[in-house]
C-alpha cells in the first residue's frame, strides 16, 4: 500500500521556522520526482517546491531564499525547511510523488501551517 505521511506543521509566528517531513512507503521512493504543494483558503493549490529524482530542485519565486526542499532516499523521506515564514505562507501543505511529471501521482493527507502573531 502506497502511503505519504506529512508531519511538522503547526502554528508559528511571522519570521519563525518549521520543517515539514513527508515519509513515503509502498513505492520506490528514489525513482520518483517529489514535490510540496500548498493550498490556502479560497485559493487554488500551488506547487511550492520540487526535487527531481536526480536531486535538482526548483521553487516558486515567493519562497526562494526562504524554503529548502531536500530528500533522503535511504530514509524514504522528503523535507521542506521553511524559514522567515510570512502570514501568506499559511496553507495546508501536501507532498506528492510522481514517476512522470504528467502523472497525478501519490498524495499525502496534508499538514496545516499557520503563520500568525
Amino acid at each position: 500500500e502506497v502511503q505519504l505521511v506529512e508531519s511538522g506543521g503547526g502554528l508559528v509566528q511571522p519570521g519563525g521556522s518549521l520543517r515539514l517531513s513527508c515519509a513515503a512507503s509502498g513505492f520506490t521512493f528514489g525513482s520518483y520526482h517529489m514535490t510540496w504543494l500548498r493550498q490556502a483558503p479560497g485559493k487554488e493549490r500551488e506547487l511550492v517546491a520540487a526535487i527531481r529524482r536526480g536531486g535538482s530542485t526548483s521553487y516558486i519565486d515567493s519562497v526562494k531564499g526562504r524554503f529548502t526542499i531536500s530528500r533522503d532516499n535511504a530514509k524514504n523521506t522528503m523535507y521542506l525547511q521553511m524559514n522567515s515564514l510570512k502570514p501568506e505562507d499559511t496553507a495546508v501543505y501536501y507532498c506528492n510523488a510522481r514517476f512522470q511529471w504528467s502523472d497525478n501521482g501519490y498524495w499525502g493527507q496534508g499538514t496545516q501551517v499557520t503563520v500568525s502573531a
